[in-house]
């Protein structure tokens, strides 16, 4: 499967998976991220509105200018069910105050209502005075703001600005479409986090065709280097291939993002078969499956690796799908799942590289987030430690539950085995994946040689964000 053809699907959670799995087809339209809902059947069009104001009078509308909005309830919900998309029109039926509760409600033209905190919404005032506008930061401070403030008029201005009158003079003005992209319904604040943080994720097993792009067009293509990266963040794992089979590629696609992690290793480090070496990846053996780094609290996020030479015989990659593999433990397993995602364990690394090291941390197996989901895995057996800071009794049901994950991992139905040759580049979620090599022979004319690289997903996720807001801007020219 092409990357191209992957960025044409809407990948939802398990959007990879075999036939077991109950997931939309490939290719199923999706709705576009922070699209709004589609205005039901029968709905009439939203009404154009000119001026429309109310003043702080608890329990009723004042007088306000222009049409007369539809009343609002007394009581309700905010139901607004998605942010819109950039550019698309937001227009208002209705604004109301909510003095005791102390909220402005709006009504949109497709009959749906958000609520919002009159705290937030001075806090959060856009103009010049608020807000520096060069660097789009607050620099209103906090010991200046009013977290009880109440609210003196409220109008729409014009038909794209609402407009509020504080009970300081002070004015705010905030953008239609602003306010929809914020609203603070359960349904649209997930659909901004989403669009934010790309949070779905399409699970696999050994059944993943692993998306695949040129080298070349990822460094040259806005689109491409879009299509690359969300294929990352929601599959986990892109081939890149083409790139010049010599040192110091992983470095120029690390630019097309931003800058490489530096750690105990360099910037960028070499994977060889050494003498007296400081790593088990710098041996010719087997590696098991793995994550890089668990010995730092905070581990790289993304990982590149750049075949320069091959081995000749052997070197076989593997990777399995971390998130995947922990829902199915959480499944098959649940206390062998509460286990490794409650108790630290213990990684280390020491030695000499870049520079003299001794590095020391305390890691869940399994890193869950507030709401329960997977959100990385850190796991190396080569590097966890010989301490073991557990009660007595808690120590063998710690190896029994990480016995079941790894039996899981290295289930065939769940492992992708693939052969890297000279100009491939693999580039993970160093967070989700597992990797693993198996052993290799190589002679003096074919000496096994990857270069590798780190980032962190904060410069990442920048550069999605960046090159989604360029390629939608190309898009709507």
């Amino acid at each position: 499967m092409s990357l191209s053809t992957l960025a044409r699907y809407g990948l939802t959670g398990r959007g990879l998976l075999g036939a077991a799995a109950a997931a939309r087809p490939l290719g199923a339209a999706a709705r576009p991220l922070g699209a709004p809902p589609a205005r039901p059947l029968g709905a009439p069009p939203a009404r154009p509105l000119g001026s429309l104001s109310c003043r702080r009078r608890p329990g009723q509308w004042p007088a306000r200018t222009g049409p007369r909005p539809t009343a609002l309830p007394s009581r309700g919900h905010q139901t607004a069910r998605a942010a819109p998309l950039p550019g698309a029109s937001c227009q208002v039926s209705a604004l109301g105050a909510r003095d005791e509760e102390r909220l402005l409600e709006v009504v949109w033209g497709d009959g749906e209502r958000s609520l919002y905190p009159y705290t937030w919404l001075r806090d959060n005032c856009q103009c010049p005075a608020c807000t520096l506008q060069s660097a789009r930061a607050r620099s209103l401070l906090f010991s200046q703001l009013d977290v009880h403030t109440g609210l003196q008029e409220v109008r729409l201005a014009g038909d794209n600005q609402v407009s509020i009158l504080w009970p300081d003079h002070h004015v705010s003005r905030f953008e239609l479409q602003w306010l929809r992209r914020r609203c603070f319904s359960p349904a649209a604040r997930q659909a901004m986090q989403e669009e934010l943080f790309i949070n779905e994720r399409s699970h696999w097993d050994s059944e993943l065709l692993i998306p695949s792009a040129s080298f070349e067009e990822v460094l040259t293509d806005d689109k491409a280097a879009l299509d690359w990266l969300l294929a990352l963040r929601r599959v986990g794992v892109v081939y890149l291939r083409g790139a010049p089979s010599e040192r110091g590629q992983v470095a120029r696609l690390s630019e097309r993002i931003g800058f490489l992690r530096l750690t105990f290793y360099g910037p960028t480090w070499q994977v060889q078969d050494k003498a007296m070496a400081v790593n088990v990846a710098y041996t010719a053996g087997d590696l098991s499956l793995h994550t890089d780094y668990p010995a730092l609290h905070h581990p790289p996020g993304v990982q590149f690796l750049h075949c320069i030479q091959q081995a000749e015989l052997g070197g076989e990659s593997q990777v399995v799908d971390g998130f995947h593999m922990a829902e199915v433990l959480r499944r098959e397993d649940p206390q062998a799942f509460r286990t490794l995602s409650s108790l630290r364990v213990d990684f280390s690394d020491m030695g000499e590289d870049y520079c003299d090291f001794r590095v020391h941390s305390k890691n869940h197996i399994i890193d869950v987030d507030c709401e329960g989901q997977v959100s990385r895995i850190n796991y190396n057996n080569a590097t966890r430690d010989s301490v073991l800071d557990l009660p007595l009794d808690q120590v063998q049901e710690f190896y029994r539950a990480l016995k079941a994950y790894v039996d899981i991992m290295n289930r065939p139905t769940n492992v992708v085995t693939y052969r890297m040759e000279p100009g491939d580049i693999v580039t993970f979620d160093n967070w989700r994946l597992l990797h693993g090599r198996q052993s290799y022979t190589s002679s003096s004319e074919k000496r096994r040689h990857l270069e590798g690289a780190y980032l962190d997903w904060d410069e990442v996720m920048s550069r999605l964000r960046i090159l989604r807001h360029a390629v939608g801007r190309e898009d709507r020219h």
